[in-house]
This record gives C-alpha cells, structure tokens and sequence, in this order.
C-alpha cells in the first residue's frame, strides 16, 4: 500500500485551521492508499520532514507560510519526492496577492486598482486615498492569511492599517474597495478534465470576509450563489482560464467580485481551507460529490495512484 504524507501545520496564523483541514482529509482519506499525518511547526519542521523512503508521495495542505508558497513543494522536489500540489512557480506567484493579480491583469482579467508598499517605505496616505479612493483596503500581500487585513474609511486610519498589515508580511498592497457581490469558485483537474464546483457566494457580518467571518461563524456562505445563470457560467469558466493559465493542480479556489455583471478576481487559493466549516467541502456536497471520491480523483490524475 502506498503511504502519501499529509503536511500540516506550518508557519501562519493559520496553524490550526491547516490541521482541522488536515484531519478531514485524512478522516476520508482514499481507502486504498495509507495516509500519514505529517504536523509541522517552526520549532520541528527539519525534523519532521525528512522524509526519504517514509512515503510515496505527498499532500501539503499548510495555510500560508511554507507550503502554500511553495517552499515545501521546492524541498520535496530535491528530494524527488511527488505531491498533488501547484507546484513552486505556481503557488510562490498565487500566494502574493498584489504580484498574482498584476500577472492575471496581464491577460485581460479584471482586478482592483492597487498599489504595492514595501517594508521601510514612504506612505504618503492623502496621495493614496487620492488614487484608490475611500473606503480601501489594506493588506499583507505575502502572508497568505486572514489577519492583518484592514477595511480603511478615512485617510488618518492608513497608517493603523498598514502597521497592522505589516506585522503580517513584508510587502503590503493598497487596493481600491470593489462595491458588488462576492463570490468564489472551487476547480479541480479529474481524468474527464477540469471541474469547476458550484458558486459559493460570501455575505460577511463583519466588515469584510476576515478571519472571523472565515472561521468563527460571521458570515453566510450561500452555495449555490444567487447569481443569474451567465454571470455563474462566466465566473467557472474564468476560474478555469486561471487555473489553466498558472499551471495549478490539484484544488484550487479563486474569489471574485461581481461588480455591474462583471467579475473582477480578488484572489487565487491554491490551499483553500478544507475543516467541516470551510466552503470547498460544502461546494462538493451540493455536487454531490463524495470527500473520499474527491480526493481519490485528485490523486489518480495527479500522482498516477
């Protein structure tokens, strides 16, 4: 029986969310195939992940920093080891909001007017909201996490919000508020092609979809999304053009907003959250899809098992 490695854990904020979605997976793991749960912290991780002759192959399912920019998947490449996951160029260009979304603008897909700051330099907040507008939003663009995220109303909030952001990550981006409905979309590749999932759409209590509207129950996730029938066939079918597009594998999630009809992409997930509460798991369950089925078509079409 092959053993495939479950990565877990990680660096981020995130750290027990990863192992909630590490669990589900592993509660309905494909029966043919022996799974290992591998948890990960920065305290360990040298330790846990040698990995020679232990598996087969592997699945790296840690939010944020270091799997979900590929800094595992790199580690796993020299040691020659297989995994279902984007692999590094793919997922180090999906985790970095503002550098994803400027490449996708490249191809003609619609993103939010932004601008990027770095760590240690000049903020000038009047000529900011200038440019985007009130209200923004300011976040780390390179931490892969719900925290450090700030809806901005007024031009003397801009340095709070881009302190806030910055105890996130190292880079941060500006980005103009985009007023319409947001929504999200879930695609796979399976033996028949690639599978763009029902439409979830997202109506937070809170400001926005933070990490308590992600995870502490502050927001109705409507699957499928009240959006009329084109506006949910254009949405798949852009969703699919960017995972084509980026070279992405196994599951992936990217949000949209639909403003006037027109979806403008918010973000691409390449480790979207997958604990009983997340929204992959309820996409697959209004298809009908079975978590067990689910993950033994990922593996057969990604690793050949």
């Amino acid at each position: 029986m092959k053993r495939i490695g479950l990565i877990c854990g990680g660096f981020s904020s995130e750290y027990n969310i990863s192992l909630k979605s590490a669990q589900t997976i592993q509660n309905q793991f494909p029966a043919h195939l022996e799974c290992v749960l591998i948890e990960i912290s920065r305290a360990d991780w040298q330790e846990r992940l040698q990995l020679e002759g232990k598996i087969d192959a592997a699945i790296v399912y840690t939010h944020g920093d270091p799997g979900e920019n590929g800094k595992i998947q790199a580690y796993l490449d020299m040691l020659q080891i297989p995994y279902v996951n984007s692999g590094v160029l793919a997922s180090a260009l999906s985790f970095d909001k503002w550098y994803c979304n400027q490449f996708l603008k490249g191809f003609g897909f619609e993103v939010a007017k932004s601008q990027l700051f770095h760590f240690g330099g000049q903020i000038d907040a009047t000529a900011l909201v200038a440019d985007l507008g009130l209200p923004m939003f300011v976040k780390p663009s390179d931490s892969g996490s719900s925290f450090g995220i700030s809806k901005v109303k007024s031009v003397e909030d801009v340095q709070t919000a881009f302190e806030t952001a910055f105890n996130e990550g190292r880079n941060v981006v500006a980005e103009a508020f985009l007023d319409g409905t947001e929504v999200t979309c879930g695609v796979y590749r399976s033996q028949n092609g690639l599978v763009a999932l029902p439409l979830t759409e997202i109506v937070s209590e809170t400001e926005f979809f933070d990490y308590a509207a992600k995870y502490d129950g502050k927001s109705k996730e409507i699957t499928p999304a009240r959006v009329d029938d084109a506006v949910t066939l254009e949405v798949q079918s852009q969703a699919k053009k960017i995972y084509d597009l980026m070279g992405l594998r196994a599951i992936a999630r990217i949000d949209f907003m639909i403003v006037n009809g027109t979806p403008h992409v918010i973000e691409v997930n390449t480790t979207p959250g997958f604990s009983p509460a997340s929204i992959v798991p309820q996409m697959l369950g209004v298809a009908q899809i079975g978590i067990q089925d689910f993950w033994t078509a990922i593996i057969q079409v990604e690793l050949g098992m």
